[in-house]
Order: C-alpha cells, then sequence, then structure tokens
C-alpha cells in the first residue's frame, strides 16, 4: 500500500497536464487532477484554438469582399459578431467535453476546484480536503499581464475578447506580440476601426525583421493604425459609454473597447511552492531542470508555468516526458532546439530557426535566399499584396539555419519546411527538389 492517496497529483488541466496526467495513468499510476477552472487550459479554452476559429471567420469577410472576382454575386451581405462568438464557444465547449471523456476513461479522477501546494507532498482543495500525492505536478500555465494606470479597470484581456456582447466599432489595442497582432487583424477583417499603441518602435520582436516589417506594411494597408513609441496614461469612461485614451502626446483616442496584451505571467500567485522551498523567478516562472523537476524533489513543472518556451505543443511534450521518464522508466527530455511557431495574422506569418540577426551574429558569414511574390490567390483581392519567404544558410556549410515566410497559409507550408530544418538539410537537398506547380509552396525550392 502506498503511504500517499496518490502516486500523482497535477494541479492545472491544460494541454501539459492533461497529456502527463493521462501517459502517467496509462504507466499504470494513481492519478488525479485538480482544475479550478475548465478543462483545456489557456489554448483550448481561452487561446490558440478558438482564437484561430475568429481567424477564419474575419478570413471569410475579406474574401466575401472581393467575391464578384470569383464570380458570386453576394446580396445582402451582413455580419453577425454574436453568430460567430457562440459557434466559436459552442465548439470550446464541446472540446472541453472532450478533454474531459480523455481523463475519465484513464481513471484519472478529476477536482474541479482551485488545489495549492502545503508541502512536498501536500495539496490543500478549496473544498477544504487535504490529500497527499508521492509526486506533485504544476501545470497551471500563465495569465495575462494587466497595466496599473488611471482607468485601468475599463481595459479587458485576451481572455474576455472571446465573450464580448457586441463587436466594438473602435477597438483600441495595447501590446505588439503575436496575441496583440491576432486580435487586431480579426477585428479588422470584420469591420472595426483598429488602433495598435506600443511602446516601442518594434513589434513580433522574436520574429525576423524583414518578414515583420512586410506584415506592417501589409496591416497599415488594411487601415490597421499603429502607433509607435506610445504608452497609455489614463483611461477615462465617457457618458456614452464609450473610452477616452490619453497617451500624453496627442489627442485621446475614441473607442469603445480596448484590449491589453502586453505579455503574460507564470499562473504561480498563491500556490503555495515557497511551502516546499521552491523560490520563483521574477515573473513568477517555476525553474526546473531538464527532467521538468524542480528544487523540491518531488514537485515537478510543465509548460508556460516554467521558465522555458510558451507554447502548446511544448507543453504537451514536456507533459508527456515527465510521465514516461517518472512513471514509465524511460528517462526522456525535451529537445528545444528549431521549433517552429506562426503568428495568425492577416496575413499570417511564421518561422523556424535562426533570424537574419541571430545568425549573423551567431555565424558571421551567411547567405540569404529569398521570393518575393503575388500568391495567385491575390490576383483576386484588391490588396496588392505580396508573400516573402526567406532562408537562412551558413555560408561554409550551405546549411540552412533558418526558414521564414508571410503569405497565405504560412504556417501550414512551413510546418513542413521545419522537418528539413530539423533533419539538418542544406539549401541544395531544396535545389534538387522538383517544384510542385502550381503552388505557392513551391517558392521554397525556387528561392534565389
Amino acid at each position: 500500500m502506498s503511504d500517499f492517496d496518490y502516486d500523482l497529483f497535477v494541479i492545472g488541466a491544460g494541454s501539459g497536464g492533461v497529456r502527463a496526467s493521462r501517459i502517467a495513468a496509462s504507466h499504470g499510476a494513481k492519478v488525479a487532477v485538480a482544475e479550478e477552472y475548465r478543462t483545456g487550459g489557456t489554448c483550448v479554452i481561452r487561446g490558440c484554438v478558438p482564437k484561430k476559429m475568429l481567424v477564419y471567420g474575419s478570413m471569410f469577410a475579406e474574401e466575401l469582399s472581393h467575391a464578384g472576382n470569383f464570380g458570386w454575386a453576394v446580396e445582402g451581405q451582413s455580419f453577425d459578431w454574436p453568430a460567430l462568438r457562440d459557434f466559436v464557444n459552442a465548439d470550446v465547449d464541446r472540446l472541453e467535453g472532450l478533454y474531459g471523456k480523455t481523463l475519465e476513461s484513464h481513471k484519472v479522477e478529476r477536482f474541479l476546484e482551485r488545489a495549492t501546494i502545503t508541502g512536498p507532498h501536500g495539496i490543500r482543495l478549496a473544498s477544504g480536503r487535504e490529500v497527499t500525492a508521492k509526486v506533485i505536478l504544476v501545470a497551471t500555465g500563465s495569465w495575462p499581464v494587466m497595466p496599473d494606470f488611471s482607468g485601468a479597470e475599463h481595459c479587458i484581456s485576451s481572455n474576455e475578447m472571446f465573450h464580448l456582447e457586441e463587436q466594438p466599432k473602435r477597438l483600441v489595442v495595447a501590446g505588439g506580440g503575436y496575441i496583440a497582432m491576432e486580435f487586431a487583424g480579426i477585428f479588422n477583417a470584420l469591420g472595426s476601426e483598429v488602433t495598435v499603441i506600443n511602446r516601442t518602435d518594434r513589434i513580433l520582436r522574436s520574429y525576423d525583421e524583414q518578414i515583420v516589417e512586410r506584415m506592417l506594411h501589409i496591416a497599415m494597408g488594411r487601415g490597421i493604425d499603429f502607433r509607435m513609441h506610445c504608452l497609455i496614461d489614463r483611461i477615462e469612461l465617457a457618458e456614452d459609454g464609450s473610452l477616452l485614451i490619453d497617451t500624453g502626446t496627442a489627442d485621446p483616442i475614441h473607442a469603445d473597447q480596448v484590449l491589453v496584451a502586453i505579455g503574460r505571467r507564470a499562473n504561480t500567485d498563491g500556490l503555495g511552492l515557497e511551502s516546499a522551498g521552491i523560490e520563483l523567478g521574477k515573473r513568477g516562472e517555476v525553474p526546473v531542470d531538464e527532467y521538468n523537476r524542480t528544487s523540491c524533489e518531488s514537485i515537478y513543472a510543465v509548460g508556460d508555468v516554467t521558465d522555458r518556451v510558451q507554447l502548446t505543443p511544448v507543453a504537451i511534450r514536456e507533459g508527456h516526458a515527465f510521465a514516461d521518464s517518472v512513471f514509465g522508466g524511460k528517462p526522456r527530455t525535451v529537445d528545444y532546439d528549431h521549433i517552429p511557431s506562426a503568428v495568425f495574422s492577416q496575413p499570417p506569418l511564421a518561422g523556424v530557426g535562426l533570424t537574419e540577426a541571430q545568425a549573423r551574429r551567431d555565424y558571421g558569414n551567411v547567405k540569404i535566399y529569398t521570393s518575393d511574390f503575388r500568391p495567385m490567390k491575390n490576383i483576386f483581392s484588391p490588396h496588392p499584396e505580396r508573400g516573402l519567404y526567406k532562408m537562412i544558410c551558413d555560408e561554409a556549410s550551405d546549411r540552412i539555419l533558418g526558414i521564414h515566410m508571410i503569405g497565405p497559409e504560412a504556417p501550414e507550408i512551413l510546418q513542413v519546411a521545419a522537418v528539413a530544418l530539423k533533419a539538418g538539410l542544406t539549401k541544395q537537398a531544396f535545389d534538387d527538389t522538383v517544384a510542385l506547380h502550381p503552388s505557392m509552396a513551391e517558392e521554397l525550392v525556387l528561392l534565389k
């Protein structure tokens, strides 16, 4: 008989926590998981999944605007935000149910309440019940950072964007990261007047600068107003219910909604990690070793709550590796090199490997190959937007160091290109591949 109530107790039923619970249970562990909000975590409930569905809705709006060029006459066009919102949220409900069934089918006990840590093996539930576990896994993810200025209570985070009662006619987005750019693109395409406020002159700082410049040029051409080197000083609620945003440098900006997307912080406040002697990072993150173990040998952490890469597929791999290592007798670590990522802006951009600036810093002599083209699909659009694909290679070995692109379906194309980078292929391998014509993807084997 075990000295503990559970072999594994997981706090947080997001992508990483659910994967770890399922795999550990499949190895024979007695597992429980606690989730204070909804099963599925940020990605499924209030992040990448519902946001991508909103992207699809806004892309349809763009294509509908030039349906005549495709030969379609569409009369009586109108957009119903509640219809799109409710459809997306209904599918979120469906996905949440599937995640719950996955845990149930693996006999993982679920506690739909908050759990905090009382010691190396102790957990206290919000109901007052206390349980013990041989191993505790923290998978509580991250949470939006909100500002501290007069009127900040009138702002919302990305969490609330999926539940707006009405589509804002005028939307102000504070921030220059991927969340800010994606929501700005969504609501711009749906017809809202969008203003982006950013404290520096750079957006999407982790992406290749040339690709980002192309995205910025396109976004401005579509009507998004960018205010660089700009900060919100205060926000006032007007008599008509609208908002007046004072930036201290010009006339106030009038808006119906202000989205703050200035970053995320590890969701560890009040979790009780200090009771197990665990010291957190500056942004609340949990430091872990290569096997996801904290400074307390019985407590582990995976996903956005740690000090590593904040991406859903990474959290899933970490959760799986943790369960295999601790309960499956198969020690595994996660390789963080060459992780592809994307911004579902309009058009989307994607990248894997080193940016040009990083490659020149690390390798010195590099070769840059590009293809600057107008996608065939864009011929139907009144926007003269061009795609840009870029490959960065080590001059000495011809090995590919990075691939970056912007254009329709860029993330779908980059996923396959990421395999080539992971495999250590050279530019010659792409040159030796016959093009698939006509396609946008063929530009990858025609780069010059």
